[in-house]
């Protein structure tokens, strides 16, 4: 069954990225037009009606003392004359002008212009009055000029002050009305911030959910491809042990019988020679090359596949391999074994030799050294080893793709167990594995 290969949730996380900064984006844009309504509605209505009141209070505070001024005028209670009051009405005057040209520039939008012209036409109404009141005293007639001011003026005076109040009363309205608007949008806001918050969480509840989902299905097909590599390189390993084991074998029993028998007849043949024949020496060459030959075969066939490993288990099959790796290489090997060592069945036998075996060569390879140490510890459920050297070591970032390293680091997890590369502090390298015993040492 061929697997496809998972497709990884990029798309889908992207698209959870969009729909989320879409959420965002769209809320912010709503929020910064609500904003600009509020400040719309905090600077044009209700900070500009409030100026605008306070100049209306102003006026009507001028409109009050006009009218204190016109009560005491048309009573005729104070002993001056209607003269003298004409500075006090001058001042008010230009009060109530220098107010009106403020409050004309403060006029809220409520306010239309019908309602502005009708404050000014009242207001020059009344001056217009009043300048006739300022004629007729100056003319020595008191009496009409309190008539007038009984009648017409304080007529035109309390118009004035109703419209005063008329105009407060719907500042006040409007600045009200503002007020409840602005409290509208703070809610609208409000409410639309728990609804991006409820999109922003089910977008990423979502998208979380994909990707959790995509990891777990390829994480399941990862593991499924690793129990199916471990599976292949437990089989390719197996059908190298086989090929070893026969090829040992076949060196073992063919060609070296065809040497030992060659080797014999030739001994035979030198024998029947007399001492001194001349082709007795060249007989004792090619006899020497076949013994060589002979032994070379047997070393061949012992290291694809030593019989002791069969015979006598992995603690002899190491004793003797540290024995031959000494005298091929020349490399001292310091061996020290602590614990008892228990009946170690062949699967874990033959892959912790084939390790300790690739360990060496590399030592011998790489390390640049006459000497390595060869620790091994026995335990009832496991068993560990350690080979070390004080060569070059490994390098900062070793690159662990070699064939060598791979292998071992396959029949270490085909043991179930584990296996370390690592570098000495002092220089050189340490190889240090693990591998349980119980029913795969005990089974094989």
């Amino acid at each position: 069954m061929t697997l496809m290969p998972p497709r990884t949730p990029t798309l889908i996380q992207l698209l959870g990225l969009l729909v989320t900064l879409a959420a965002v984006g769209s809320f912010s844009v709503f929020t910064l037009r609500q904003v600009e309504e509020l400040r719309r509605l905090g600077s044009d209505i209700v900070d500009r009606n409030r100026r605008d009141s306070l100049q209306l209070i102003r006026i009507q505070d001028d409109v009050a003392q006009l009218g204190l001024a016109l009560r005491d005028m048309a009573e005729g209670a104070e002993p001056y004359p209607m003269e003298a009051y004409r500075p006090q009405f001058q001042r008010l005057r230009e009060d109530l002008e220098n107010a009106l040209a403020l409050e004309a520039r403060l006029m809220p939008a409520t306010r239309t212009e019908a309602q502005q012209r009708l404050l000014e036409t009242v207001f020059a109404r009344f001056w217009t009055v009043v300048d006739e009141l300022w004629l007729l005293a100056s003319e020595g007639k008191p009496e009409a000029a309190r008539a007038l001011i009984r009648t017409r003026i304080e007529a035109e005076r309390a118009t004035l002050a109703t419209l005063i109040s008329r105009l407060l009363i719907q500042n006040n309205e409007a600045e009200a009305a503002a007020v409840e608007e602005i409290q509208a949008i703070h809610a609208k806001v409000e409410r639309n911030l728990y609804y991006l918050l409820a999109a922003v969480l089910a977008a990423i509840l979502i998208t979380g959910s994909l990707v959790i989902w995509h990891d777990r299905r390829m994480f399941a097909q990862v593991s499924h491809l690793s129990e199916q590599r471990k599976e292949l390189a437990g089989q390719v390993i197996r059908v190298q042990e086989d090929l070893f084991r026969t090829l040992a074998r076949e060196l073992h029993d063919e060609f070296g019988q065809v040497l030992t028998a060659v080797g014999m007849m030739l001994l035979r043949v030198e024998r029947r020679l007399p001492e001194g024949a001349p082709g007795r020496e060249d007989l004792r060459e090619v006899r020497e090359i076949a013994n060589q030959t002979l032994d070379r075969v047997r070393g061949m066939s012992q290291m694809l596949h030593p019989p002791v490993l069969d015979d006598y288990g992995l603690e002899r099959s190491i004793e003797w391999y540290l024995g031959q790796f000494e005298k091929q290489t020349g490399v001292k090997v310091h061996y020290q074994k602590s614990g008892v060592a228990p009946w170690i069945g062949d699967a874990v036998a033959i892959h912790m030799y084939r390790i300790l075996q690739e360990s060496l060569n590399n030592v011998v390879r790489h390390a640049h050294v006459t000497e390595a140490w060869v620790r091994v510890s026995y335990a009832p459920e496991k068993m560990e080893m350690e080979i070390e050297d004080h060569g070059t070591g490994l390098p900062e970032k070793p690159q662990e793709s070699g064939l060598g390293m791979i292998g071992m680091r396959e029949r270490a997890e085909l043991l179930g167990g584990r296996i370390e590369f690592r570098r000495r502090a002092g220089g050189g390298t340490v190889v240090h594995v693990e591998a349980p015993l119980g029913v795969k040492g005990g089974k094989g």
